[in-house]
C-alpha cells in the first residue's frame, strides 16, 4: 500500500517523524574525502581503534604515495592515493574536480588486491614497470579495476600488505568495536571546527548526515535535555549522552523487558526461553551460555551468566541473529549427487563488460563471474589471427580477447573461491585449424584440471557428481557424429546453442557457416560428459535417458517447452543437463527472470552477470547458500524421475509466510552530496517461485527518516511450492510523481530463513554491502 501524501520530492512536511531510535550498526559508515586531498588530517582515533597506529604500512599509506595509474599504453598518469584517518577510504586526485564522494574509493569495497601484472591491464599496458611495482585493486561489483605502479617496489608492497591489513581487521571487528568506531567518525565529520564540542547547528548536521531530518523543535529539546552545563553546547558526558539517546531501539528494548522481568537482565534460562520462542533449531542452556560469552559486553554480567540490553542487541545484530541461517553459508548440502541434480551458476557472454553491441569483452569479466561463484561460462570463439583463436560476440563491435588468456584466466582464478568443477561452454565459430589450437590450449594451459576422459569407464552413461569433480573443468561442446562428408570430412549436428539460431539464421559467409558445421576430433575429444545436442522433442516416456547429452535452449524456447509440456520437461531436467540462454534481442544484455526455469529443473541458467538488476539478484539469492559454491541441490520434486510436479499446477496452499516490519536502521543517502535530501522509505516483500506463488506486497512510506523509520506492518502469502521460494526484502524511495529510486535490497530462499525476530543485512544494486544498513522484522513461517 503505497504512501497517500502526493508532494514534490524537495517539499518536505515539518512534523517529525516519530522518534524511534536507530539499531547500533554492523558495519562502518562509507565517509567522503576531503576536497582539498585531506589537507585538514582529523586525528587518528577511528585508527587506534583498529590498532593500527603503529603500523609501519599503514602510516606509509596515511602519508601518501604519488602513484602511476595506468589505462592504456598512452594514458599512464601520476595520481597522488592516501588513506583517511577513518582507516576505511582512500583519497585520490582527480584531474577534473567533482563531488567528494567522487574522490575515494572504501575499503570495504575491495574484492581483491594483486601483485604484479596480475590484471589484463597490466599485462597489456604495464610492460614498462617491473612486475615487483605494480598492483591491481579490483573491486566488487562493477567499478573497474585500479592498475597501479608504484616508484619502487618496498612502496608497492606497503600498499599491498598495508590494505590486506585493513580489510583483515575491519572483518573481525567485534559489534562493540564497530558502534564506536561508527559514532566516532560521524561525531568528528558534524564538528566542524574540531573543537569537541557540538552547537545546535552541529547537532543538526550530524543529523542530516544520517539520513534523519528531524523537527527542529523536537531536536532541539532533545540537545537541551543533554545541555546539563546550559551553556548551548554538548561536549564530554554530554555528547555522549545524547549519543545514547540518539541510538537507543524501543522495539528491541520491548522485545527484551518482555524476557527479562523485572530486574532487566536475561538470565540463562531467560535467554534460552526467547531462543524457543524464536524456533532455533537445538536450542539449549549450554547453547544460550554460550550466546552469553560471545555478545556480551558486560565482564560482570558475563561472569554471572546473564545478558543486558547491550549483548542482546549485538546478539540480534550479529550473524546468528541475522535472517540467513548461519549453517547454510557454508557448503552443507550433499554433494555426492549427480550433476543434473543442481541448479549450476551460469554465466551468459561471460566475457563481456558491458553490452552485446559495442562493449568491451575482458577476461577480468571471467575473474569477477568466478567471484560470484559462477561455475558455468561461456565462451564464443571465433578466427583470429595468426593461428590464434580470439572471444568476442560475433558480429559487433566488441572488443576480441585471445583465447588462451581466457584459459590462463580460468586456470588462475576458477577455483579461488570454490573449489566444485567449472563447465567451458564454448559456442564454436572456428575452422578445423584453430578448433586444434583451442584443444591445445586446454591441454597445456588446464593439465590435470582438464577432464579428458570418463572417471568411471564401468557407467559411461552416469553423470559424476560436485564432489568426484572438485577443482576440474568441464568442456561442453560437440561431439563427432557418425556422418561423414562426401569428401570425407566429419560434420557435427550444430548446435542450437549457436547464438540464438532461431532470430539470427546462420548470419555470416557461406565460408564461416561451413567452417562452424565442422568439427576437429581433437575438440570432439574433450566433451567428455557435455555433448553439446539439440532438444528436438521430449523423449517418450520408454525411451533411455541421455545423461551426458547437454541441450541449450533460448529463453523463448524454455518458455514455450514449460508452458506446453511442465512435467515432461522437468523430467528430462532430473537425468539431464539444460542451459537456457537470453534472448539474442535483448541487445543491452538486459536478463529474463531465471525463476520460471529453475520452477522446471533446468540446471545452466545462464544470465549476464554484467547487468544488475532484480534477476542478478535472484541468482545471487539462488546461489547464497550452501557455501555460495555455485551448486545448490534441486528439490527433491525436481530430481525424481518420475516425478509428478508441475510448477503450472502445484497443487494447494502448504505454507503460510508472515512478515511482520518493524523498523529500519541507518539507510545510505541517496544523494550524499545534499544534506537536505531524506529517503522516504518503503518496504517491499516479493516472492518468486511457482506462477502460483508470486507476489509482492509492500508497507507505507515513512517521510523524512532514513535514519530509523518504523511501520510496524504484518504482511502475510501463502505458498505452494515452498521449497522453490525466493524471498526479496526490498527498500525504496518513495515519489509520488515518479518512479521509487531503488535503496536496497537481500534476496534469499525461504528455506534458509531464519524464523523470530531477524535482521536483514541490506545490499545495493550491484550487490556490495550497505553496512550498517539493516531492516528488523518478525519472521513467522507455518507448514500445513
Amino acid at each position: 500500500m503505497l504512501c497517500g501524501r502526493w508532494r514534490s520530492r524537495h517539499r518536505r512536511r515539518e512534523e517529525p517523524p516519530v522518534p524511534a531510535q536507530v539499531a547500533a550498526p554492523v558495519a562502518l559508515p562509507s565517509p567522503p574525502a576531503p576536497q582539498d586531498g585531506g589537507n585538514k588530517r582529523p586525528g587518528l582515533r577511528a585508527l587506534k581503534k583498529m590498532g593500527l597506529t603503529e603500523d609501519e604500512d599503514v602510516r606509509a599509506m596515511l602519508r601518501g604515495s604519488r602513484l602511476c595509474k595506468i589505462r592504456s599504453r598512452t594514458w599512464q598518469k601520476e595520481r597522488l592515493y592516501r588513506l583517511q584517518e577513518d582507516g576505511l577510504s582512500v583519497w585520490f586526485q582527480r584531474r577534473i574536480p567533482r563531488a567528494p564522494s567522487q574522490h575515494i574509493f572504501f575499503v570495504q569495497h575491495i574484492e581483491a588486491v594483486r601483485e604484479g601484472h596480475q590484471s589484463e591491464g597490466l599485462r597489456r599496458f604495464g610492460g614498462a614497470f617491473e612486475p615487483a611495482r605494480c598492483l591491481t585493486i579490483a573491486f566488487k561489483g562493477r567499478r573497474k579495476n585500479l592498475d597501479l605502479a608504484a616508484p619502487t617496489a618496498e612502496e608497492a608492497q606497503r600498499w599491498v600488505r598495508g590494505l590486506a591489513k585493513l580489510r583483515a581487521r575491519l572483518d573481525a571487528m567485534s559489534q562493540r568495536e564497530r558502534l564506536d568506531h561508527w559514532i566516532h567518525f560521524y561525531l568528528h565529520r558534524a564538528d566542524s571546527n574540531q573543537d569537541s564540542k557540538m552547537s545546535f547547528k552541529e547537532i543538526k548536521n550530524l543529523l542530516r548526515m544520517v539520513n534523519v531530518d528531524m523537527n527542529d523543535m523536537y531536536a532541539y529539546s532533545l540537545f537541551k535535555e543533554c545541555d546539563r552545563s546550559n551553556n548551548e553546547w554538548l561536549e564530554g558526558p554530554e555528547i555522549e549522552e545524547f549519543l545514547r539517546r540518539l541510538l537507543k531501539r524501543p522495539e528491541l528494548e520491548e522485545i527484551f523487558h518482555r524476557y527479562s522481568g523485572e530486574d532487566r537482565v536475561l538470565s540463562t534460562p531467560e535467554l534460552l526461553e526467547f531462543l524457543e520462542d524464536q524456533g532455533e533449531d537445538g536450542a539449549t542452556l549450554a547453547h544460550a551460555q554460550q550466546l552469553i560469552h560471545t555478545y556480551e559486553l558486560n565482564e560482570t554480567a558475563k561472569q554471572h551468566e546473564l545478558m543486558t540490553l547491550d549483548g542482546f542487541m549485538m546478539y540480534l545484530l550479529s550473524p546468528e541473529g541475522a535472517a540467513l541461517n548461519p549453517a547454510h553459508t557454508c557448503v552443507f548440502q550433499d554433494m555426492n549427487q549427480p550433476l543434473a541434480h543442481y541448479f549450476i551458476s551460469s554465466s551468459h557472454n561471460t566475457y563481456l563488460t558491458d553490452s552485446q553491441i559495442g562493449g568491451p569483452s575482458s577476461t577480468e569479466a571471467y575473474v569477477r563471474a568466478f567471484a560470484q561463484g559462477c561455475r558455468c561460462v561461456e565462451l564464443d570463439c571465433w578466427e583470429g589471427p595468426g593461428g590464434e583463436p580470439v572471444i568476442y560476440h560475433g558480429h559487433t563491435l566488441t572488443s576480441k580477447i585471445l583465447f588462451r588468456d581466457v584459459i590462463q584466466t580460468v586456470r588462475d582464478h576458477a577455483f579461488t573461491l570454490s573449489p566444485y568443477p567449472v563447465i567451458l561452454s564454448l559456442e564454436n565459430h572456428c575452422g578445423l585449424e584453430q578448433q586444434a589450437a583451442m584443444a591445445r590450449h586446454l591441454h597445456t594451459i588446464l593439465g590435470d584440471m582438464l577432464v579428458t576422459q570418463l572417471l568411471d569407464s564401468q557407467n559411461p552413461e552416469e553423470l559424476p557428481s560436485p564432489e568426484q569433480l572438485k577443482g576440474r573443468v568441464l568442456v561442453k561442446g560437440k561431439r563427432l557424429p557418425a556422418a561423414r562428408n562426401e569428401d570425407g570430412r566429419i560434420l557435427s549436428d550444430r548446435e542450437e546453442d549457436n547464438e540464438d539460431e532461431d532470430e539470427e539464421e546462420e548470419a555470416g559467409a557461406p565460408e564461416q557457416r561451413r567452417r562452424a558445421k565442422q568439427i576437429s576430433p581433437e575438440l570432439s575429444a574433450l566433451a567428455v560428459y557435455c555433448w553439446a545436442s539439440r532438444l528436438r522433442t521430449l523423449r517418450p516416456a520408454p525411451a533411455p535417458p541421455q545423461p551426458c547429452q547437454v541441450s541449450s535452449l533460448s529463453e523463448r524456447k524454455a518458455k514455450k517447452l514449460i508452458r506446453e509440456a511442465g512435467n515432461s520437461f522437468i523430467r528430462h531436467n532430473a537425468c539431464q543437463l539444460t542451459r537456457v540462454y537470453p534472448l539474442g534481442l535483448r541487445m543491452n544484455s538486459a536478463n529474463y527472470n531465471p525463476q520460471e526455469m529453475w520452477n522446471s529443473g533446468c540446471q545452466l541458467v545462464a544470465l549476464n552477470f554484467q547487468t544488475p538488476g532484480y534477476e542478478m539478484d535472484l541468482n545471487a539469492g539462488r546461489f547464497l547458500i550452501n557455501g555460495q559454491c555455485g551448486y545448490v541441490l534441486k528439490p527433491a520434486c525436481l530430481r525424481q524421475r518420475d516425478t509428478t510436479f508441475d510448477p503450472e499446477c502445484p497443487g494447494p496452499p502448504r505454507t503460510t509466510f508472515t512478515i511482520q516490519v518493524l523498523t529500519a536502521q541507518q539507510l545510505p543517502k541517496l544523494n550524499a552530496e545534499k544534506p537536505n535530501s531524506i529517503v522516504d522509505p518503503l518496504v517491499r516483500i516479493e516472492i518468486h517461485g511457482v506462477p502460483a506463488d508470486c507476489a509482492c506486497k509492500e508497507t507505507n512510506c515513512v517521510l523524512n527518516n532514513g535514519f530509523n523509520p518504523r511501520w510496524g506492518q504484518t504482511l502475510q502469502f501463502q505458498l505452494r511450492a515452498p521449497e522453490l521460494v525466493l524471498v526479496r526484502f526490498v527498500v525504496e524511495d518513495y515519489d509520488a510523481t515518479s518512479p521509487n529510486d531503488f535503496v536496497g535490497q537481500f534476496t534469499l530462499p525461504l528455506s534458509s530463513l531464519k524464523q523470530g525476530y531477524r535482521h536483514i543485512h541490506l545490499l545495493s544494486k550491484d550487490g556490495a554491502s550497505l553496512s550498517p544498513a539493516t531492516l528488523f522484522v518478525h519472521i513467522c513461517i507455518q507448514r500445513s
